[in-house]
């Protein structure tokens, strides 16, 4: 049987066609509190363990190589009096020390790792914060930020480098390297008003702090790329909302487009023909621009934002690979829905090949546990899987 390294590439490249490969953690991922409300409203106990539950739910479990500590990746977790809360800092060495400059009854106000000044909420520590203050706001601010994206500071990489490259190269699943952000980094230091005003305003500003994310991007992956055995390449954005994007076609060429094609430039040079970009929002005018920019692979691709994967295949072809647009809102409908939904999706993107199936973001805590399987299950019943097991191994 071949390793998942091996099917995913041979998917990637149209090679593989009608597989049927529900990769996790890094496509068909929950929030963090959906386990535990499944347990509380009826599944089995032990599915509150998250990775038991990817192992239920029949998941290809990969590696993305966001454990490498080169500052390029963004999820951040904070303990604050027993609970664990969650936000993004940008890539920086050393960060910022962390202080509660606020609280009430419902909220708490800090200063988080990324120096950003946000208002978290004690009943619910997985929803999104409130950002109060950016660390930049002006040349000034800048050149203090960017002090701390120095790519050879200490600690971007880990002090066994040899024994953790030996590690990384033995697996055979796919190792999918996180290589950072453009517009992403740029909105978690400014905010996204200031960002829009000063990419019009102050366009030297925002071209240095670009070429100072393509500086240190470049540094680190071409010190992971000449050692580990890379199978694709993952750039964060979440620079669309519902009817488009944020900038315009002529900002994305002028800001975005040269560092995009150097980082992939570098990607390929070392064999990396994969790379994906996860974007919220309605990708539709921003696809053919990161296609122009040697990105190739697409998700989540929300429904609600007018993504079609159908559509984008019969338009680009192998050109692109797809992943997601399973609308995530037919799970509260209930069987019928769902079954649609797949079943007017799914054939023909698993027969065309380059596609990988999942819920068009992370599963919601208030999508029934039932609802969520009898979707799995309407997959593996496609793929010609047998049906999950209705007792917990």
């Amino acid at each position: 049987m071949d390793s998942l390294k091996q099917r995913f590439l041979d998917i990637c490249r149209f090679k593989r066609k009608g597989d049927l490969c529900l990769l996790a953690p890094w496509l068909n991922d929950f929030w963090v509190e959906t386990p535990e409300v499944w347990v509380s409203k009826g599944a089995p106990a032990a599915l509150a363990d998250s990775r038991k539950l990817r192992d239920y739910l029949g998941f290809e479990h990969n590696r993305l190589l966001r454990e490498i500590q080169t500052g390029l990746y963004m999820d951040k977790r904070m303990d604050i009096r027993g609970q664990s809360y969650v936000y993004a800092i940008p890539p920086i060495l050393p960060t910022f020390p962390t202080s509660i400059v606020g609280e009430d009854e419902k909220t708490i106000s800090l200063v988080n790792e990324g120096g950003q000044t946000v208002r978290i909420y004690k009943d619910d520590p997985q929803k999104m914060p409130m950002y109060l203050d950016q660390p930049v706001k002006d040349k000034k601010t800048w050149l203090e930020y960017k002090k701390r994206l120095d790519p050879s500071t200490p600690g971007r990489l880990p002090e066994d480098w040899d024994g953790y490259v030996a590690k990384m190269n033995a697996k055979d699943e796919p190792i999918l390297l996180n290589v950072g952000s453009f517009f992403g980094f740029l909105r978690e230091w400014m905010g996204l008003e200031p960002l829009l005003f000063a990419l019009h305003d102050e366009p030297a500003l925002v071209e240095d702090m670009m070429d100072t994310v393509c500086f240190m991007e470049m540094q680190l992956l071409g010190k992971v790329l000449d050692d580990i055995n890379v199978d694709a390449a993952m750039f964060w954005e979440d620079m669309a909302f519902k009817t488009g994007p944020l900038i315009s076609p002529k900002m994305f060429r002028q800001f975005m487009m040269p560092r995009y094609k150097a980082i992939t430039e570098l990607l390929r040079s070392k064999g990396v023909d994969i790379i994906f970009v996860d974007s919220d929002g309605n990708l539709n005018h921003l696809i053919p621009l990161w296609m122009e920019s040697g990105v190739n692979f697409f998700w989540p691709l929300e429904c609600a934002a007018g993504n079609d994967a159908v559509a984008l295949r019969k338009q680009y072809g192998t050109d692109v690979i797809l992943g997601g647009n399973l609308d995530k809102r037919v799970l509260l409908k209930g069987k019928e829905q769902i079954r649609e939904e797949v079943m007017s999706k799914v054939p023909f993107l698993l027969e065309t090949g380059g596609y990988f199936p999942s819920v068009d973001h992370f599963v919601p805590p208030d999508a029934p546990f039932e609802n969520y399987v009898y979707l799995i299950n309407t997959l593996r019943e496609v793929g010609g899987l047998q049906p999950l097991p209705r007792d917990v191994v």
